[in-house]
């Protein structure tokens, strides 16, 4: 494993071809304030940060990397996981993502491994840790092949099964 961890904008201006992100939880960042904006709370002006997430991604996406997102998703659907579908289109697909929905009842089969991670260019594995009400926790860094190989599968068993953004409709 790697001794430090690098920011995520470093990751994504080192990635030559494919990033993929599988989140797995129903819940995160309970504090975020344009969740908590969507929930009814104080307004809360996302503009700058879709105009950073899109100029990140964008600047990949222009040097030909694919970003792709799968969502294993408990049905009927959280507070949180319906924030998320509602803000897709604006956050993620503009920026250019693509992204998928799976339910949980349909990933019973699949070796999944136990935390949420990114794996960029099949090499680089990073693991999103979370506490039980979605905070996070912190990052781990991993490029042993042989887990970046069983991330890569999984987020490709889910991928296949899942359903596409545009077509996703929500329970």
């Amino acid at each position: 494993m790697p001794a430090e961890d690098p920011p995520f904008e470093d990751l994504i201006a080192g990635t030559q071809r494919t990033a993929v992100h599988l989140e797995m939880r129903d819940a995160y960042a309970p504090a975020d304030p344009s969740f908590i904006a969507w929930q009814g709370g104080p307004p809360y002006d996302r503009t700058q940060r879709e105009a950073d997430w899109h100029a990140l991604i964008g600047g990949a996406r222009a040097r030909g990397v694919v970003f792709r997102r799968a969502r294993i998703i408990s049905e009927p659907i959280t507070p949180y996981i319906r924030f998320e579908y509602d803000v897709t289109g604006s956050m993620n697909i503009t920026a250019g993502e693509q992204v998928r929905w799976l339910p949980r009842r349909r990933a019973s089969d699949l070796a999944l491994p136990g935390n949420d991670f990114w794996v960029f260019d099949d090499r680089l594995v990073r693991f999103g840790h979370f506490a039980g009400d979605g905070a996070g926790l912190g990052h781990e860094m991993c490029d042993d092949p042989a887990v970046a190989k069983l991330c890569a599968m999984a987020f490709e068993a889910v991928w296949e099964r899942a359903i596409d953004h545009k077509d996703y409709r929500p329970a």
